[in-house]
C-alpha cells in the first residue's frame, strides 16, 4: 500500500556496455528523482553488489564479459539476488525473457525503451517491495518506555498480518496518535467525523481509502445503521489493500452485553484488538511528555527547558498525580503553568490538577454510576486496581510505606499487586523505610 513516491532517493543500479545507454538512463532516472549507479559491464555490476545493494538494478542481457542471465542466475545462486532486477535487451527473445524471469527477473524491456514504460515498470517494483517489507510504526508522541514500544510492536504485528486494528483505551491516551502512526505518505487517509457514510453509502469509502487507511473513531458510539456498514466493508478491505483502525474509549464488551454493539462485529474486530495504556500504567515517560508539552505549548517562543525549571517536589506532584485525561489532561496542566508566575510549587501543581490539598479526598473517576453495574467481582477487583494504584502513587511506590497503609504483608502486596496487573518498580530505599 506504499506510494510508488516514497521510494525516490534510493539508488538504482544501471548495468549497461554502451556508453548512450546508461548516460540516458541516467538522466532520465535523475530526472525523476532517484540516485544512479553505473557499470559499463558484468565485472563492474559484480563488484558494485560485493560492496552493497542497489535499490534496483537495470541489466542488459547482451554484454562482452559475461552476459545478463549469467551474472543473474550467478546473484541467485550467491544469494545476493536481494533487490529487483529488471533486463533489457535490444533483441531478446521469448525464451530468454521467460528463462531471466525463472531464474528470478522482475521483468524484462525491450529496446528501445519507452519512458513512460521504464518509470512504470519501476514503481511497480517498488510497490512490490514496499508492500513485502514489515511496516514500521512509532508512537514516540505517547512516550517511549516498556508499554508504548510493546503497542508499536502490537501494531507492526497486525499490519503484517494484514488484520483490522481496535484500538482500545482511555479517553486521551491517544488514538489518533496510533491512527495516525499508521499513515503512508502520499497514501490516502480517511478519517470519518461520525459513522454517518458507513449507513448511507459504505462502498463509497472503499474507493476513498483504496490502498490506504480507513479510520473509523469510537465506534462504540456507532447506531446500529453504522456498525451494519462497517461489518460490510471489513471483508471487502483487505482486497483493496485498505487498513482498518477503529477506536473506542468505551468498554464494547460492556456495551455489546446490554445489546447496544453488535457482538459478531466486536468479535471480528478484537482478533486486532491492542489496547493503549493509560500514564498512570506508565509513569516513567511523563517527564520527557511534559517537556514535549511544554515546549508545544510555547509554540515559537524561547523558554528555558520546564524540568531544569522544575523543584523536585514538583515534578514528583506531575509524575504520580493520577491524569485521569491521560494526555489531554497533561497537556493542559502543562500549557496552564505558562501564565503561573514565579516558581511552581506542589501547591500549584495540585490546583492544575484539580486536586485538594489532601489526597485522600482525591476521588478516582473509575467510581462512576457505571461502576455500580458492574458484577461484584469485577467491581471488587476495579476497586482494588484504583486503591492501589493511587496508593502507590502517594508513597512513590515504597513498597514498605504501601503495604504499611494497606494493611498487608509485603509478600502478600506483591501478590496483589501481579494479581492486578499492576506496574510497579521496588524502591531501593524500602529496607531503610
Amino acid at each position: 500500500m506504499m506510494d510508488p513516491r516514497i521510494a525516490l532517493g534510493r539508488e538504482i543500479l544501471v548495468v549497461d556496455d554502451e556508453v548512450g545507454i546508461r548516460e540516458l538512463l541516467s538522466e532520465i532516472l535523475q530526472d525523476e528523482g532517484y540516485r544512479v549507479a553505473l557499470a559499463e559491464n558484468a565485472g563492474e555490476a559484480r563488484a558494485y553488489r560485493q560492496r552493497q545493494q542497489p535499490a534496483l538494478v537495470l541489466l542488459d542481457i547482451w554484454m562482452p564479459d559475461t552476459d545478463g542471465v549469467t551474472l543473474l542466475r550467478e546473484w541467485g545462486s550467491g544469494g545476493l539476488l536481494t533487490m529487483p532486477v529488471v533486463m533489457m535487451s535490444g533483441h531478446g527473445t521469448i525464451e530468454t525473457a521467460v528463462e531471466a524471469t525463472k531464474i528470478g527477473a522482475f521483468d524484462f524491456l525491450e529496446k528501445p525503451i519507452g519512458l513512460s514504460k521504464l518509470l512504470a515498470t519501476i514503481a511497480r517494483a517498488f510497490k512490490i517491495v514496499a508492500a513485502n517489507e514489515p511496516r514500521r510504526v512509532s508512537l514516540s508522541a505517547l512516550g517511549s518506555g516498556t508499554a508504548v514500544r510493546a503497542a508499536e510492536k502490537a501494531l507492526e504485528g497486525l499490519l503484517a498480518a494484514r488484520r483490522p486494528i481496535l484500538v482500545l483505551g482511555e479517553p486521551g491516551t491517544g488514538h489518533d496518535v496510533a491512527a495516525r502512526a499508521l499513515e503512508v505518505a502520499g497514501a490516502p487517509f480517511v478519517a470519518l467525523q461520525n459513522g454517518a457514510r458507513l449507513a448511507n453509502n459504505p462502498l463509497s469509502l472503499i474507493e476513498e481509502a483504496r490502498e490506504g487507511v480507513l479510520y473509523c473513531a469510537e465506534i462504540g458510539q456507532y447506531s446500529r445503521a453504522e456498525q451494519k456498514g462497517l461489518a460490510f466493508l471489513l471483508p471487502k478491505l483487505d482486497k483493496h489493500d485498505i487498513v482498518l483502525v477503529a477506536t473506542s474509549s468505551e468498554a464494547l464488551a460492556n456495551l455489546a452485553a446490554e445489546g447496544r454493539f453488535d457482538a459478531a462485529l466486536l468479535a471480528q474486530l478484537s482478533a486486532g484488538a491492542i489496547v493503549l495504556p493509560p500514564l498512570r500504567a506508565r509513569r516513567e515517560d511523563i517527564p520527557t511528555l511534559i517537556e514535549r508539552c511544554w515546549r508545544e505549548s510555547a509554540g515559537g517562543e524561547r523558554t528555558q527547558p520546564l524540568l531544569a525549571a522544575l523543584p523536585p517536589a514538583a515534578l514528583t506532584a506531575l509524575s504520580n498525580a493520577y491524569w485521569p485525561g491521560n494526555l489531554d489532561h497533561l497537556r493542559n496542566v502543562v500549557a496552564n503553568m505558562l501564565v503561573v508566575r514565579g516558581e511552581i510549587t506542589p501547591d500549584h501543581v495540585k490546583r492544575l490538577l484539580g486536586e485538594s490539598a489532601s489526597p485522600n479526598q482525591v476521588i478516582a473517576p473509575e467510581i462512576t454510576t457505571r461502576f455500580f453495574e458492574l458484577p461484584l467481582r469485577e467491581a471488587r477487583e476495579a476497586f482494588e486496581r484504583i486503591y492501589f494504584e493511587q496508593l502507590l502513587g502517594r508513597e512513590q511506590s515504597n513498597m514498605s510505606k504501601v503495604a504499611e497503609k494497606a494493611g498487608l504483608e509485603r509478600t502478600h502486596l506483591y501478590r496483589k499487586l501481579k494479581q492486578l496487573n499492576i506496574r510497579f518498580s521496588r524502591r531501593t530505599d524500602d529496607s531503610a523505610a
